[in-house]
C-alpha cells in the first residue's frame, strides 16, 4: 500500500469529489455538492492508490490555526486512509507555520461520538464548545534552550 498525496493547485467539484464528498451519508459534511468544474475554497489535496482517488483532505487557515476535513471513499475506509490524510494535513499545517489543527464535527453528523474518538486516538482534544484541536507537528517539536 503506497498511498500518494496529490494537492491540487485549482480546486474544482469533479466526478471524484462527488462521489467520494458529494456521496458521504447526510450530515457529514458542511460542504454541498457544487456544479461540476466549480472553483472550491481552501486548500484540497486527493489521495491516490493506484492511480484511483480514494479521498480528500481540506485545510483553510486563518488566524494560525488551520481548519481541517478529510474525506474517505467508503470502500477504502478501515485501511488507514484517514489517518495518512490526518498526518498529511498536519504536516501541510505545519509547512505553513500554522499551530493547530481543528475539526468541526457537524451536530447532524450521523456517528458523531465515533468520529470524535477516532480523532481523540490521534491527538486532538476536545474543547468546551465542541470543537476538537490538535498542536501541528512544528509546534510539539521542543524548543532548544
Amino acid at each position: 500500500m503506497a498511498f500518494l498525496w496529490v494537492r491540487e493547485h485549482t480546486p474544482l467539484w469533479d466526478a471524484d469529489k462527488q462521489r467520494i464528498v458529494g456521496g458521504a451519508p447526510s450530515g457529514v459534511f458542511a460542504v454541498s455538492a457544487s456544479a461540476p468544474g466549480s472553483v472550491l475554497p481552501g486548500d484540497w489535496w486527493r489521495v491516490e492508490d493506484d492511480g484511483r482517488v480514494i479521498g480528500y483532505g481540506w485545510m483553510d487557515y486563518s488566524w494560525g490555526d488551520a481548519e481541517v476535513l478529510l474525506a474517505v471513499d467508503s470502500a477504502s475506509q478501515s485501511r488507514g486512509v484517514g489517518t495518512f490524510i490526518l498526518d498529511r494535513l498536519d504536516e501541510e499545517a505545519a509547512a505553513r507555520g500554522l499551530n493547530y489543527l481543528y475539526n468541526v464535527i457537524p451536530a447532524q453528523h450521523p456517528d458523531k461520538s465515533g468520529l470524535k474518538r477516532w480523532l481523540l486516538q490521534r491527538g486532538f482534544a476536545g474543547a468546551k464548545d465542541g470543537d476538537l484541536f490538535k498542536r501541528t507537528v512544528q509546534s510539539r517539536k521542543p524548543t532548544s534552550s
